[in-house]
């Protein structure tokens, strides 16, 4: 199974734990009262035959007694960062926002490994920028394991493998990502699903 397929369902089992933990500067109202929907992956086509952009998650969040509004947010995963393409996400977004007439849209890039990418894009000429487009990044290898270590949120107990550690941690983190699971997930089908990435060799999700 792929890295973006295992990140997809980790996403969609936990996605409160999942903003919150990917894209905390912006899901602090994203609380049990949010309630959080999967959007279709594959986006319309203008045409038939035309090649269609799929998204890893879209989630719409709405808050049914209207203290916000709906938001979405557009998570990417990406193993390689010479990979992404800032381009096709602000595509994916732009397609978005005419698909759900809305302007209210989070992007956020989860990128696994370090490596350069382009932080925004703009369009313009010396006169005038036309379009300014961002996205939030998670360089989940930037973060230290140690800060994570005894969190609740089992999307970031479950990524500690992920993170910043040193060689002699290695059995202290995996041990701190199990112990993550048995403790934050009641559920032992959940448990299942997840319990065979603990093994002493990486997660599925890793590379």
């Amino acid at each position: 199974m792929s890295h973006d397929q295992n990140f997809k369902n980790l996403i969609l089992d936990y996605p409160h734990a999942a903003l919150q933990f990917f894209a905390s500067a912006e899901a602090d109202a994203v609380d049990a009262r949010a309630r959080i929907l999967p959007v279709r992956e594959e986006q319309l086509q203008e045409r038939l035959g035309e090649r269609f952009r799929e998204l890893d998650v879209p989630l719409l969040v709405e808050w049914p007694d209207g203290r916000r509004g709906a938001i979405l947010f557009v998570l990417e995963e990406e193993t390689e960062a010479r990979r992404f393409s800032i381009h096709r996400l602000a595509h994916y977004c732009l397609d978005l926002a005419e698909l759900l007439e809305t302007e209210r849209i989070v992007p956020v890039v989860i990128f696994l490994h370090e490596g350069e990418h382009p932080a925004e894009l703009c369009l313009g000429s010396d006169h005038l920028q036309y379009l300014a487009f961002r996205y939030l990044a998670c360089h989940l290898y930037d973060h230290n394991w140690q800060h994570w270590r005894d969190s609740d949120n089992l999307v970031a107990r479950l990524n500690l493998p992920n993170m910043r550690y040193a060689d002699t941690d290695r059995v202290a983190v995996y041990a701190a990502a199990l112990r993550g699971l048995l403790e934050l997930e009641p559920d032992p089908e959940r448990r299942l699903k997840y319990l065979p990435r603990f093994n002493m060799a990486p997660l599925i999700w890793v590379c």
